[in-house]
């Protein structure tokens, strides 16, 4: 392994020197002009100050590496940083700079290149070895020549990036509209889902609240909104039917919490009351029976209830209250009271009601039954029974099936505590 070293006194002699031996070590022509231009712009401050550069390149056999290092006079006119060559060198000490490449063995015979001297000693030509040295180098190879392939070398290399781009451009576009057509796709089975998960919802919901009936002498109606739109049930359910009397029962319960398992535990209730109802109970106990019934099976059932009686042929009203909000009365002129039934709800302490209330409704009066989502949406029950009197006497003249949907909505214009929320209107027409 022998190192040869050569000084170099212009850019020039520098770059013949450095193709020299690339040539002579078979480096590809792309690697050699990028070590051309990396060591002229590395070595180029010092050569135009006058400066000379050093050369040196070691080959080991053993390895197969050619290692060349560029010397460079310290000052300022030092080696550029290396991360901005064409070339990025292996390592920087001081002032050298260092490639380490894979290369051939020189062959046999071959001679060191070395600098123009014609250029660089010049005035004195033939007098010193470095002239000759150059002399010889020039007549080994054609400079102009490699030059040429060099450059023929990196517009291969760059028509190869161009084409390369191009084919993956190709592909990210055929790529992108592949993923466009999967999103096309997903929406639409996004929505066939949607479709299917609100039918699903309003086939239960319609089948855990009771189709309308039919009373001469009622009109009834009724509106639900749940609390969030990803649980259409809650706790809040009615239920009425017409008794063997020709009576209307009607049952509105509140149960603790959201969701489908308030669901259950409204449900629960329900069932209930209508069974005592139809076996003919008294409606002032039903509450405590209810309560009696479920608390063996599910003893974590909360729930308030109201009751409500009416007969369609007189107008006569009894109402049971188990912690309850109460009903509101609305006559035909106006005048407007809620109705308060003593009683502890489903699950309380003590629960049951007191002795039902009564009231007689005339022609043309409306009787509100609701939850207390419709009078607590602004977290003050007080201000929301006096906007409930104001929102029932705004729409008293309107068509009954319209009332509980838009006293709902004049009620929750602000909401500060969502809540599952039942209006249930009984007009009596005397009829």
């Amino acid at each position: 392994m022998t190192t040869r070293t050569l000084t170099c006194a212009t850019t020039a002699g520098l770059t013949r020197a450095v193709r020299a031996l690339a040539r002579e070590h078979a480096l590809d022509p792309a690697v050699r002009g990028r070590l051309v231009l990396s060591a002229a712009e590395a070595a180029g401050a010092a050569l135009r100050a006058g400066r000379d550069t050093v050369l040196e390149w070691t080959y080991d056999p053993d390895e197969g590496v050619l290692t060349v290092v560029l010397r460079t006079p310290p000052g300022e006119t030092g080696p550029v940083a290396a991360a901005d060559l064409p070339m990025a060198a292996d390592a920087v000490t001081g002032e050298e700079m260092v490639w380490r490449l894979p290369a051939s063995p020189p062959p046999p015979g071959s001679a060191a290149p070395g600098a123009d001297a014609g250029e660089d000693a010049g005035e004195n030509a033939g007098q010193d070895a470095r002239q000759d040295a150059g002399q010889d180098a020039g007549q080994d190879f054609d400079e102009a020549a490699l030059a040429a392939e060099e450059l023929r070398a990196v517009v291969a290399a760059a028509d190869a990036l161009t084409a390369e781009h191009r084919r993956l451009k190709d592909e990210l576009a055929e790529t992108n509209s592949g993923v466009l057509a999967l999103y096309v796709q997903l929406d639409e089975r996004d929505e066939q889902l949607r479709t299917a998960h609100g039918q699903t919802l309003r086939e239960l919901e319609d089948a855990l609240r009771p189709p309308p009936i039919k009373a001469d002498g009622l009109e009834l109606a009724v509106h639900y909104e749940p609390a969030g739109t990803d649980a259409p049930t809650g706790g809040d359910l009615y239920d009425w039917f017409v008794l063997p009397d020709g009576t209307v029962h009607i049952t509105i319960v509140d149960a603790l919490g959201h969701g489908v398992t308030s669901t259950r535990s409204a449900l629960n209730v329900t069932h209930a009351v209508r069974t005592l109802a139809l076996e003919g109970h008294r409606l002032q106990s039903i509450v405590g029976r209810t309560d009696e019934i479920l608390r063996p099976f599910d003893r974590s059932v909360m729930a308030t209830v109201l009751l409500a009686r009416i007969d369609p042929a007189t107008g006569e009203l009894w109402l049971a209250n188990g912690s309850h909000p109460p009903a509101l009365l609305l006559r035909r002129d106006g005048a407007a009271r809620y109705l308060e039934a003593r009683g502890r709800g489903i699950g309380f302490p003590l629960p049951g009601s007191e002795t039902p209330l009564t009231e007689r409704l005339a022609p043309g009066d409306l009787l509100l039954l609701y939850t207390d989502g419709l009078t607590e949406s602004r977290r003050d029950p007080i201000e929301g029974e006096k906007r409930l009197i104001e929102a029932a006497h705004k729409h008293l003249q309107s068509p009954t099936e319209e009332v509980p949907g838009a006293i709902a909505e004049d009620m929750h214009t602000v909401i500060l505590h969502p809540d599952d929320t039942l209006a249930l209107a009984v007009r009596f027409t005397g009829q």
